[in-house]
């Protein structure tokens, strides 16, 4: 499936097959794809939690108000951000560049977010975006549908996953076969409305 084709197919779908199981090898291309998501300073500030066994499934379903794709999804991806990525050796995210390059870079990077806690947070939940859309988007052209999810208690998730305090929990990306299809697509506002040209 082409790209143009994936984006106008993906649907967030609500009811997945429990029975289907992703292939190990699927999941790390889906994985693998996901890596390729751009990160400002190329710091890879996302970070993805695979939630594989079924006791701690129920439990975040629990704290996703009984949600079943929670369960039900062949798989279960938290997506967080490292917060603090930016100071945790960063000249390693540019170990193939020419040194001057790397100098530069982390230079740039350590002003960009030192003592900036809003920057930090925002520059994350950018990351975990565009990582969700990328699993979303690959994940259609593989054959399969998803659902981003942010309808759950994140201080209860946080807990269940042992996310680290420099960490934010941004958002679920469930991935597997839809056991129903999509429902009809809701009203699409005029792009007229959407665009702006130069100011507002």
């Amino acid at each position: 499936m082409n790209t143009l084709e994936a984006i106008r197919q993906r649907r967030a779908v609500k009811h997945f097959d429990p029975q289907h199981q992703m292939t190990q090898d699927e999941v790390d291309q889906l994985m693998r794809l996901c890596q390729l998501s751009p990160t400002a300073f190329n710091q890879q500030n996302y970070r993805f939690v695979i939630i594989k066994n079924e006791v701690l499934r129920e439990k975040i379903k629990q704290a996703a108000h009984g949600q079943t794709q929670v369960t039900d999804a062949s798989l279960l991806i938290i997506i967080c951000a490292d917060l603090k990525a930016w100071e945790k050796n960063p000249a390693r995210y540019w170990k193939n560049a020419p040194q001057d390059v790397q100098d530069y870079i982390c230079g740039a990077i350590d002003k960009y977010y030192r003592n900036k806690e809003q920057t930090q947070r925002d520059e994350g939940m950018r990351s975990a975006g565009i990582a969700a859309q990328t699993i979303m988007l690959a994940a259609k052209a593989m054959g399969y549908d998803s659902c981003p999810m942010d309808g759950f208690d994140f201080a209860e998730v946080s807990k269940l996953i042992h996310l680290p305090d420099d960490h934010a929990l941004a958002m679920f990306v469930a991935v597997g076969k839809a056991s129903q299809p999509a429902r009809t697509r809701p009203t699409q506002l005029d792009l007229e409305e959407l665009l702006i040209v130069d100011r507002f």
